[in-house]
């Protein structure tokens, strides 16, 4: 199915969360009211995020926080001092219900900060966008039907197909609400597929011991006198001795076994964000009552600002269409909550994303009483390690965004603690380790990362006439709407857009032009 975007343009001047400047923030923005899992892959790589169903892009040189997209490569991942803290921390609780003394203010990663996505919110609700989305949605159908007469006479099969796309775009645009119903009867249920509280795939995890111990073979050839003989034993069998030196890896710390006694039980649930999902609806309202918690203990909202249709708004419906390709992961793409169950009761949620490349971390809430076990870095961690998990069975998927990195911002500078990480060049949309961008960004709070000058933007808009535009109940090329077009600030705004989302965005999503 298609993505359909609305662009709504250039905001300048609002109020910005970070640095408290009242007229400082730039952005441009869209609507969308669906997009494919690889379209917002697409619009993530050049600078591009999603807050609810508006997705928006900073004007990084004229807004006064400069946001950097930000990704981990989790596959290189190494905890460092204070990440292994917060996980000892946490197995000291969970096992003994031990609460640790000290102060967890000084904590590298903790959510008592805003981030990006909410940021942006409180200008998502000013902004009042409002769509015709019934009449939206009928034009659509139309427009698809004719294309599926035409398309009938080539093939029944393909007919059959966009009768569900316009059926799946409909149910999508006329309700408020996520609908995955038109995919349910052809995939596995959904949220079954990755049960969370438990160690990845023990294979995969024996594949990786037996790869270590092999190193350590090479390393120390003569190993076979040091009690265990190197030929014709599996390599399984060693003991423990030959890997006492191997430090542990972020699972063995996550996943440590818990005595028989334990104190506290805690499972971490990966819920589809979908009010037709029995396990998302059941928890629904244990998980806004939660949200409300902590935005009001955190960010100090007013209760009216944080009721059920601004969390459904900003925290549940997504444009992303659930996706379940064969080779992706077992749970399929799309929005999800991970739910985090101590004792039978919620006490945190990390809304994510899970991509064709990435899993993408929107937004954190958890409750205060638990502030103490650093929840932010904990469930941090948990995504780097469930982003591995995945990468097992779907090879490509297998970076960690951490949505924006703002240099100029104290309180925002922690993602860079979690390495090896990478930053996007604002101008040419490139990946750059963050060590290399550090210094450019102690002198100024805008950079080209990119240090090659020749280097330009290699997927920007070349041929904006091809750029698909929905109108008047029907797709066309931009160089055929244009024709009808008199209006000059039309053509300018669709070249923005354009520019910004990139030629090959520009191509596959419809952008509905009014």
């Amino acid at each position: 199915m298609a993505s359909v975007v609305e662009y709504k343009g250039l905001k300048a001047g609002y109020h910005c969360g970070y640095c408290d400047s009242e007229e400082g923030k730039a952005s441009c923005g869209m609507w969308a009211h669906s997009l494919t899992v690889q379209d917002y892959q697409d619009l993530i790589d050049r600078g591009w995020r999603r807050s609810g169903k508006y997705v928006y892009k900073p004007v990084m040189n004229q807004t006064c926080c400069p946001q950097y997209t930000i990704r981990c490569r989790p596959l290189q991942f190494q905890p460092s001092k204070s990440h292994k803290k917060v996980l000892k921390k946490m197995l000291k609780f969970l096992a003994k219900g031990e609460i640790s003394k000290g102060n967890c203010g000084d904590e590298p990663m903790d959510s008592t900060v805003e981030d990006a996505v909410a940021g942006d919110f409180a200008l998502i609700n000013k902004l009042d966008i409002k769509c015709d989305l019934k009449t939206l949605s009928d034009d659509l159908k139309e427009s698809l039907e004719n294309e599926e007469m035409k398309k009938e006479k080539n093939s029944k099969k393909e007919g059959s197909n966009e009768s569900i796309h316009s059926q799946a775009i409909e149910e999508k645009l006329g309700s408020g609400e996520p609908s995955h119903s038109i995919k349910v009867h052809t995939v596995p249920k959904p949220g079954k597929g990755a049960d969370l509280s438990k160690p990845p795939c023990r294979k995969a995890k024996e594949i990786r011991k037996e790869r270590k111990r092999l190193k350590l073979m090479q390393q120390n050839p003569a190993g076979e006198h040091e009690g265990f003989q190197a030929q014709g034993q599996p390599p399984s069998l060693f003991p423990p001795k030959a890997k006492s030196n191997q430090p542990k890896s972020l699972e063995d710390l996550i996943f440590e076994s818990l005595p028989e006694n334990a104190s506290h039980k805690l499972e971490v649930r990966l819920v589809p964000v979908s009010f037709e999902d029995p396990e998302f609806k059941s928890s629904f309202s244990q998980s806004f009552s939660l949200y409300v918690k902590y935005q009001m203990a955190i960010h100090q909202d007013p209760p009216d600002e944080c009721g059920k249709t601004e969390f459904t708004r900003f925290l549940c419906n997504s444009p992303l269409e659930a996706e379940y390709p064969p080779n992706g992961p077992e749970c399929g793409y799309g929005s999800f909550h991970q739910q985090y169950w101590l004792d039978g009761k919620i006490i945190a949620v990390g809304v994510i994303d899970i991509l064709p490349y990435c899993v993408s971390s929107v937004y954190l809430y958890y409750d205060p009483d638990y502030s103490f076990l650093s929840l932010g870095v904990y469930s941090a961690l948990r995504e780097i390690a469930f982003t591995r998990q995945l990468q097992e069975k779907t090879s490509q998927l297998c970076y960690y965004y951490m949505g924006f990195y703002i240099h100029s911002c104290p309180k925002m500078k922690y993602k860079g603690q979690y390495r090896p990480s990478d930053l996007l060049c604002p101008e040419t949309y490139v990946w750059i380790p963050i060590e290399q961008c550090l210094p450019s960004l102690e002198n100024s709070k805008y950079c080209r990362f990119n240090q090659d000058p020749e280097a330009v933007d290699e997927g920007r808009s070349k041929e904006p006439d091809r750029l698909q535009v929905f109108h008047k109940k029907a797709i066309m090329p931009y160089g055929v709407y244009k024709k009808s077009q008199k209006d000059p600030s039309e053509e300018a705004a669709v070249l923005q857009y354009a520019s910004l989302v990139g030629q090959a965005c520009a191509e596959r999503m419809l952008l509905f032009r009014s």
